[in-house]
C-alpha cells in the first residue's frame, strides 16, 4: 500500500467540453500527501483548487487521471462507494462554516457522528473533547448566531474531525477572519491537526499561513508545480 494518504495522478477537468465556452481547470495536476504531512495549496482565485480539492474529496469527478486515497484507487467508484469512502475518510473545511443555525455548537458536531452510527453518548463525549481542544468548550450550547466569526470556525473544524478522518482538505479556512483571528484559529486548526496524526491539504492564500506548514506547492495553468 502507498505510504501516501492522497495521490493525485494527471488531474484532468474542464467545463462545456466541446464548446466555444469550454474551460480547462487541471491540466494533468499530479500531487502526493503523504501520511501525517500537512500540505499548502496556493493559487490565486479562479486557478482551480476548489476543483483540486473536490475532487480529492470525492465530491467533482476528473475527466482524466487517478485519485488513490491511501493506496486505494477511487476512479470509477459508483456514487455510493464514493459517498461511503468520503464520509469515512474525509473532512471539509470551507472559508464560511456552514454551520446548522438551529443546533447548538455541540449538536453540530454530534450529528456527523451519529449519521455515522455512533451512539449519542459517544458522539457528544467526543464532541466536547474536540470544542475543548480549540478553546471552545464554554460555548458548546450556544448556536452558531450566537458565536464569534472565530469561534465559528473553529466548531467547524471540530465537525471536520469528528468522524476521525484519515485525510483533511481545507479551502481558505481562516480567509473570511481578520488577520488576528486568522492567526489564532489557524494554530488551532495546526495543533488540532498534529495531535491527531492527520494528513491534510490546505488551500489558501496567505503565504505566512502556508510557511507554516510542512511543503508548499503552487497550482499554476492547471498543474502543480
Amino acid at each position: 500500500m502507498s505510504e501516501a494518504a492522497l495521490d493525485l495522478v494527471g488531474i484532468e477537468k474542464g467545463y462545456n467540453r466541446g464548446k466555444p465556452s469550454e474551460v480547462i481547470v487541471l491540466r494533468g495536476a499530479t500531487l502526493s500527501v503523504a501520511r501525517g504531512e500537512v500540505v499548502a495549496l496556493v493559487a490565486p482565485s479562479g486557478a482551480g483548487k476548489s476543483t483540486l480539492l473536490h475532487i480529492a474529496g470525492l465530491l467533482d469527478t476528473a475527466d482524466g487521471g487517478a485519485v488513490r486515497h491511501g493506496g486505494r484507487d477511487m476512479t470509477g467508484l459508483s456514487d455510493r462507494s464514493r459517498t461511503e469512502a468520503r464520509r469515512a475518510d474525509v473532512g471539509f473545511i470551507y472559508q464560511f462554516h456552514h454551520l446548522l443555525p438551529e443546533f447548538s455548537a455541540l449538536e453540530n458536531i454530534v450529528l456527523p457522528q451519529l449519521a455515522n452510527g455512533l451512539g449519542q453518548r459517544e458522539a457528544e463525549a467526543r464532541a466536547r473533547d474536540l470544542l475543548a481542544r480549540v478553546g471552545v468548550a464554554g460555548r458548546a450550547d450556544h448556536r452558531p448566531a450566537q458565536l464569534s466569526g472565530g469561534e465559528q470556525q473553529r466548531v467547524a473544524f471540530c465537525r471536520a474531525l469528528a468522524n476521525g478522518p484519515k485525510l483533511l482538505l481545507a479551502d481558505e479556512p481562516t480567509g473570511n477572519l481578520d488577520p488576528a483571528t486568522s492567526d489564532q484559529v489557524f494554530g488551532a486548526l495546526m495543533d488540532l491537526v498534529r495531535e491527531t496524526g492527520l494528513s491534510a491539504l490546505i488551500a489558501t492564500h496567505n503565504m505566512e499561513l502556508a510557511a507554516r506548514m510542512d511543503r508548499v506547492v503552487r497550482l499554476d495553468q492547471g498543474r502543480v508545480v
